[in-house]
């Protein structure tokens, strides 16, 4: 019979599932608009704020 099992701790890293926690200050109407949004499409703010966000990265142009 062995006389030890080891077993390594695994390691918590933060933004392991590929997001990262961002503080973005917004103005109350738009939390408000974002807040209706998400009652009508039964999706939280922070997914609609993803989804919004890229699909405007999507369309953006640049002026020189």
């Amino acid at each position: 019979m062995a006389e030890e099992i080891r077993i390594r701790k695994k390691i918590n890293r933060r933004g392991d599932d590929g997001y990262k926690i961002v503080s973005v200050r917004m103005q109350e109407s738009l939390v408000s608009r974002l807040d209706d949004l998400s009652a009508k499409t039964n999706r939280s703010r922070n997914e609609l704020i993803n989804l919004l966000l890229t699909s405007a990265l999507d369309i953006v142009k640049i002026e020189e």
